[in-house]
C-alpha cells in the first residue's frame, strides 16, 4: 500500500529575538528527559510524527495525484498551544486538515528566554506525495547522504523565503499616522501640545489653515517622543489598549490602518433647567488608514442622543429646520425628537487624503475646517455642521495656498421648495506668506452662491487663483456674495506672539469719510495675543483675544447668499453686530490638562415686538434692506445684551494614540438684555459636567 506522505523541513524562526543560550524551544512531555541540546531535535521529531500519523489526504487529491507543496506557518503561546498562523496549499481541503490536525496537537511547556515563557513562530514545508520520510531518507543516506542535505537546505530555504514573505505583510505597527498626510483631529486643547512648537522663530510652518496634517507637523513636534514620555509600563493586551494603542492597528510593507472607538458620554446638571440631569451619549466607530505612501483615508461615524443645558436646547430649537426636525444641535447637525425632551443626532464625517506631489494635498470629504490663529476665526470657522468639501493645499518657498470648495445647505421656510433644502455653495482662497523668520501675512477671498434658477456649481470658480470679485461682475453682481479678508502674525520672541483678522464684506468710501456709521461698512476685526510657558511655567499657555463685527457683515440683500450653512454662521458662533473679548488658560503637565476661559461680549438683537421687526444687523439670515436706518449703526445696536461665558475644566488623558479623556467641568453663562421689559430673556446658570470623551472636534457652548 503506497502512503502519502511528506518531506518535512521544521526551519525554527524566531521572531522577537535571536537564539542564544538564555533560549529554551517548546517541550513535548515525551522530550522532558532530553538533554538541552537535543530538545530542539526532539521537539521537531515530535511535530513530525504529529503531522504524519494524523494526516489524511482525501480521496479527491488522491485520484487526481496531486503533486505539490504546502507551506504551513504555526504558533506556541505562552501557555503552550499550538495555533495555525497561515497555510499556502492549492486544495482548501489540504488547508483545512493542516488547521485540524495542529488544532488537535497536546499542550507543551512554552518556549522561554531568561526563564520567562514566550512565543515561538515555526513554518513547514510539506511536499505531496511522497513515500514515508523514515524509510526514504534512511535509503537515501545510504546511496547519497550529500544529495539529501543538498535537497534539505533548497527547502529550507524555499520555507525562510515564504516565512520572510508572509512577515512583510504583517510589519509591527510604528504609528504610522504621524507620518501621512491625515489630518490631525482639530480640537483646540489638542493643537495647544504642539501651537508653541510651530509657532517659534525661523520656523516655516502656516499655522492659520486647519486641521494640520501630521507630516507638516512632525517636522516641528515629535509625535512618538510624546506617545513615548506618556507610555504606561504594561503586560497585557487590554491594558495596552487601555493606554497607550489603537484598539487595533495593523500594518503591511505599502499600507495600515487602525480602528477606535469613539465615545462622548457626559451627565451633568443645569441650575436653569425644568430637568432634572443633561446626558450626552455618543458611541462610534474612527477608522484611519493609508495605502501606499500618497493616499490616506479617514472615517468616523457618531449615533448620538443627547440633553443640555436649557440655554443650548433653545438655541438649537430656534435654529430647527424647514424639514420638521425639531432641532439643530450647534456643529454637528439636523435632530430628530428622542423621548421628550432630547434629541437624536447622527453624525458622519469622513474624506481622503491624496498627495500627488510634494507641494500639493488634495483632500476630498465631508467635514468642517478653520482659517485663523485665534480660537475664533472670521473667516472661516468650525462651528457650524460638517458639509462636503474639496480643498488643495499647495505648498512652496515660504507661500502655502488653500482652496476650499464647499457644498451647504440653507434649511429655512423661505427658501425651501416642495420640501427640499436649497443647495449653495462657498469657494475660499487663503494665500499664507511668511514674510521673514517672524512676520506672517495671509490674504483671503470668498464667494458665495446658491442653486438658484439651475445654475447649480459655478464653474468660474473653480479657478484656483482668479479674483473672485471680478467673477462676480461678470456672472452678475447679485448672483453671489464676495467677502475678503487679511491676516497677519508676528513672533515677537519663541514664547510670545501676536494675531489678527480682518474681513470685509462691504465697504463704502465714501460713507466713511462721513464718520456717521453707515450700514454698508460691514467688517470684522480680531486682535489676539498668546504667552507660551507663561512666567517660565512649562506648558502652562495664556491667549487674550478681541473681536468685533460690525451689524450686517456676512449677510446679504438676497437672503440666500449669506455666509452660513444649516441655520449656523461659516465664520464667529455669533454672526454680527457684537464685540467680545476672550480670555483663556490651558495647562498640561503629563496626562493632565486643564483650561479656564472667560468670554464677555456684548451683543445686538432683534427687537420683534410687533411694532418694530427692523433687522439691526445681528442676524445674518436677515434680508439687509430691512434696516430701521442707513447711518448711525453701530456695534449693540437694537437689544443690547451683555453675555457672560466663564468655563473651568480638569481631565486626564487615557490614551493618547485614540486621544480618549476623562474630564469634569463647570461653566456659568449670564444673558443679560439691557431693554426695559426683556426680564422673561434674562438668564443665569451653572453647569456642571462629568465625562468621558474622545477629543476628535470642538464643542462651542459659548453661546
Amino acid at each position: 500500500m503506497k502512503f502519502y506522505a511528506f518531506i518535512l523541513i521544521l526551519c525554527f524562526q524566531s521572531l522577537a529575538i535571536a537564539q542564544d543560550n538564555n533560549e529554551k524551544p517548546p517541550v513535548f512531555d515525551s522530550c522532558k528527559e532530553e538533554p538541552i541540546a537535543n530538545m530542539q531535535k526532539c521537539f521537531d521529531a515530535k511535530v513530525f510524527n504529529l503531522i504524519f500519523e494524523n494526516f489524511k489526504v482525501s480521496e479527491t487529491i488522491s485520484e487526481a495525484n496531486y503533486k505539490g507543496e504546502v507551506v504551513i506557518l504555526f504558533e506556541v503561546d505562552k501557555e503552550g498551544y499550538f495555533r495555525t498562523m497561515y497555510v499556502d496549499a492549492v486544495y482548501p481541503e489540504l488547508k483545512a486538515e493542516v488547521i485540524r490536525v495542529i488544532k488537535e496537537f497536546p499542550k507543551v511547556d512554552p518556549a522561554t528566554y531568561n526563564s520567562n515563557p514566550t512565543y515561538k513562530q515555526y513554518s513547514i514545508v510539506l511536499k505531496i506525495p511522497l513515500e514515508d520520510q523514515t524509510i526514504v531518507a534512511q535509503d537515501l543516506a545510504l546511496q547519497n547522504k550529500k544529495q539529501i542535505e543538498q535537497e534539505l537546505s533548497a527547502l529550507e530555504l524555499a520555507a525562510k523565503n515564504e516565512l520572510d514573505r508572509v512577515n512583510a505583510d504583517y510589519i509591527k505597527y510604528d504609528n504610522s499616522e504621524y507620518s501621512s498626510q491625515l489630518n490631525i483631529p482639530f480640537s483646540h486643547e489638542n493643537y495647544s501640545k504642539f501651537d508653541r512648537a510651530t509657532n517659534l522663530i525661523g520656523t516655516n510652518s502656516h499655522t492659520a489653515s486647519k486641521p494640520f496634517i501630521y507630516e507638516e507637523v512632525s517636522a516641528y513636534h515629535d509625535f512618538n517622543a510624546e506617545n513615548e514620555a506618556l507610555k504606561k509600563e504594561t503586560q497585557t493586551w487590554a491594558g495596552k489598549k487601555l493606554w497607550n494603542e489603537h484598539l487595533v492597528q495593523l500594518q503591511g510593507s505599502d499600507y495600515w490602518f487602525t480602528v477606535d472607538p469613539i465615545f462622548d458620554l457626559q451627565v451633568g446638571k443645569d441650575t436653569d433647567a425644568d430637568f432634572s440631569s443633561t446626558f450626552n451619549n455618543t458611541r462610534g466607530v474612527f477608522i484611519q488608514g493609508g495605502l501606499g505612501a500618497t493616499f490616506n483615508f479617514s472615517a468616523s461615524v457618531y449615533e448620538n442622543q443627547g440633553r443640555f443645558a436649557q440655554y443650548f436646547n433653545d438655541y438649537a430649537d430656534s435654529i430647527k429646520s424647514e424639514g420638521g426636525d425639531p432641532a439643530i444641535i450647534p456643529g454637528r447637525g439636523i435632530a430628530k425628537r428622542f423621548k421628550e425632551d432630547a434629541y437624536d443626532y447622527p453624525v458622519a464625517e469622513a474624506y481622503l487624503s491624496y498627495t500627488p506631489a510634494k507641494f500639493i494635498n488634495v483632500q476630498f470629504g465631508h467635514g468642517k475646517n478653520f482659517i485663523g490663529d485665534g480660537y475664533r476665526s472670521l473667516l472661516q470657522s468650525d462651528a457650524a455642521s460638517p458639509y462636503p468639501y474639496l480643498k488643495l493645499n499647495t505648498k512652496f518657498w515660504k507661500i502655502k495656498y488653500t482652496n476650499t470648495y464647499t457644498w451647504l445647505k440653507d434649511v429655512r421656510a423661505e427658501v425651501t421648495e416642495d420640501g427640499a433644502f436649497l443647495t449653495k455653495y462657498i469657494a475660499n482662497h487663503y494665500l499664507s506668506w511668511n514674510v521673514n523668520k517672524r512676520l506672517n501675512l495671509g490674504l483671503f477671498e470668498s464667494v458665495i452662491w446658491a442653486n438658484t434658477n439651475d445654475r447649480g456649481f459655478d464653474i468660474n470658480y473653480l479657478n484656483p487663483v482668479i479674483f473672485y470679485r471680478a467673477i462676480e461682475f461678470e456672472t452678475g453682481q447679485d448672483a453671489g456674495n464676495a467677502i475678503v479678508g487679511a491676516s497677519a502674525k508676528y513672533k515677537i520672541n519663541d514664547n510670545f506672539n501676536m494675531y489678527s483678522q480682518f474681513v470685509l464684506d462691504e465697504f463704502s468710501l465714501g460713507d466713511a469719510k462721513g464718520g456717521e456709521g453707515s450700514w454698508k461698512n460691514k467688517f470684522g476685526l480680531q486682535l489676539g495675543v498668546k504667552y507660551y510657558n507663561a512666567f517660565k511655567v512649562k506648558d502652562l499657555m495664556l491667549q487674550a483675544e478681541y473681536n468685533a463685527v460690525r451689524p450686517y457683515t456676512y449677510s446679504h440683500n438676497t437672503i440666500t447668499l449669506n455666509y452660513a450653512h444649516n441655520n449656523q454662521p461659516m465664520a464667529h458662533l455669533w454672526g454680527a453686530n457684537f464685540r467680545e473679548l476672550v480670555l483663556i488658560g490651558r495647562y498640561r503637565k503629563g496626562r493632565l490638562f486643564g483650561e479656564a476661559k472667560l468670554i464677555t461680549g456684548i451683543r445686538g438683537f432683534d427687537i420683534n415686538n410687533g411694532t418694530d421687526n427692523f433687522n439691526y444687523g445681528g442676524n445674518i439670515f436677515r434680508d439687509e434692506v430691512d434696516r430701521p436706518f442707513d447711518s448711525g449703526v453701530k456695534i449693540g445696536q437694537g437689544i443690547q445684551t451683555t453675555t457672560i461665558n466663564a468655563s473651568l475644566q480638569a481631565g486626564f488623558l487615557l490614551n493618547p494614540a485614540s486621544n480618549l479623556k476623562l474630564f469634569t467641568n463647570v461653566s456659568y453663562r449670564n444673558f443679560n438684555p439691557d431693554a426695559i421689559g426683556e426680564a422673561e430673556l434674562r438668564s443665569s446658570s451653572v453647569w456642571f459636567n462629568i465625562g468621558l470623551r474622545t477629543d476628535l472636534f470642538n464643542w462651542y457652548y459659548d453661546l
